[in-house]
């Protein structure tokens, strides 16, 4: 018992000397929790004045089994069994198949962790329409000149988004010294990003780093600012998609610290199951939502599409997962949150859950789409 209250305590110390209270938040905390958008100050993101509603099929289309390990459940019964808490297919615009379990409904909030990347990416395609950022190979520096004495006017804005910036980042949140832990449990989010190095050379090696999406939500809020935009970037995403979308229900966006907090960029949308869908929606109609142009169609295509080219990998395009070769694509976020898109079949498919319950969803996803009725 002893041994345990040392190690505590000297946990508790480090976490004074850091300053921030990091370490400190990750022993009060534990472990990352689909509730922790309960825990952190948040922006919100007020529901659309005119929901959209998804028409429901008048008769439900779906599995009736699953086998998993030589083992054939009810599908309902394999869902709850692999911790999921919703369950939505979209079909041609209409909702064929919805479930909910663990006390969640259609209105029940629930964290997107790293599925917001993918959102960043629709926000970076905006800005580029709008005029606030030139291109993906504009630099970095353009924007955060500060970071320009650690070697970041060679890293563009295409790097961030194929996480192929070289970055030196420790993509761990159990690791209380660890750069994601950092991010997520820490108050003082412009000094880590401001503190941010590079390991190697740009544009040459594919690495996940949630560093890199919080960089490129940097320089959308720089982008904004320097061209006298005033809103956040809760409030840009809010005005460019979450409203015209006709989302039904407040979201928010969690940020680091209630005065002058940043948005953690990297995660951390929340949402329910429907609103979600609408996001994948939007990018299965090529960024087209009922007649109007939402984000740019070319920039929809190119962001769904591998690249290899400069470290690239074809698994992975502008913070979008790539499950196949087919077509498909989707958002994916810790312990299981998946926004799965496949043009081909006109479908969307949001899986919620508490944890990924035993294996990978992606290809889950993709065969059951390829069997959905």
């Amino acid at each position: 018992m002893g041994r345990y209250v040392r190690m505590i305590a000297l946990l508790l110390g480090t976490a004074a000397g850091l300053g921030g209270c990091t370490v400190g938040h990750i022993i009060l905390y534990n472990f990352a929790s689909t509730k922790d958008y309960k825990k952190f100050p948040a922006r919100p993101l007020p529901a659309a004045p005119v929901p959209f509603a998804y028409a429901v099929a008048a008769r439900e289309q779906g599995p009736r089994t699953a086998t998993w390990k030589e083992k054939t459940l009810p599908f309902d019964d394999f869902l709850r069994a692999h911790k999921t808490v919703a369950f939505l297919v979209i079909r041609r615009d209409t909702i064929v198949y919805e479930r909910y379990f663990g006390g969640y409904d259609e209105a029940h909030m629930h964290t997107s962790f790293s599925a917001a990347k993918s959102v960043v990416s629709m926000l970076v395609g905006c800005a580029i329409a709008d005029g606030y950022i030139q291109g993906v190979q504009q630099p970095v520096t353009d924007f955060i000149p500060e970071l320009a004495k650690n070697g970041f006017a060679a890293v563009t804005i295409e790097e961030l988004l194929q996480m192929t910036a070289g970055l030196k980042f420790d993509e761990s949140y159990t690791n209380p010294f660890g750069d994601a832990a950092m991010f997520y449990y820490g108050r003082r989010m412009y000094r880590y990003m401001a503190r941010m190095k590079l390991a190697r050379t740009p544009g040459t090696h594919f690495e996940y780093q949630s560093g890199s999406t919080q960089l490129l939500g940097w320089v959308l809020e720089r982008a904004l600012r320097q061209h006298n935009d005033p809103r956040t970037v809760t409030e840009y995403l809010h005005d460019k998609l979450w409203s015209p979308l006709g989302m039904s229900f407040t979201g928010s966006w969690s940020i680091d610290r209630k005065k002058d907090g940043i948005e953690k960029f990297f995660c951390c949308l929340n949402a329910p199951a429907r609103d979600y869908a609408k996001l994948g929606s939007l990018y299965l109609h090529q960024g087209n939502w009922q007649g109007r142009q939402l984000v740019p169609a070319e920039w929809v295509a190119t962001s769904t599409k591998a690249d290899t080219a400069r470290g690239g990998v074809p698994y992975y395009r502008y913070q979008w997962w790539l499950p196949s070769p087919e077509g498909d694509f989707m958002a994916h976020g810790l312990l299981g949150q998946y926004i799965y898109v496949d043009p081909a079949r006109d479908l969307v498919i949001v899986r919620l859950g508490t944890k990924e319950g035993g294996f990978e969803w992606g290809g889950l996803l993709h065969s059951l789409a390829k069997a959905w009725p």
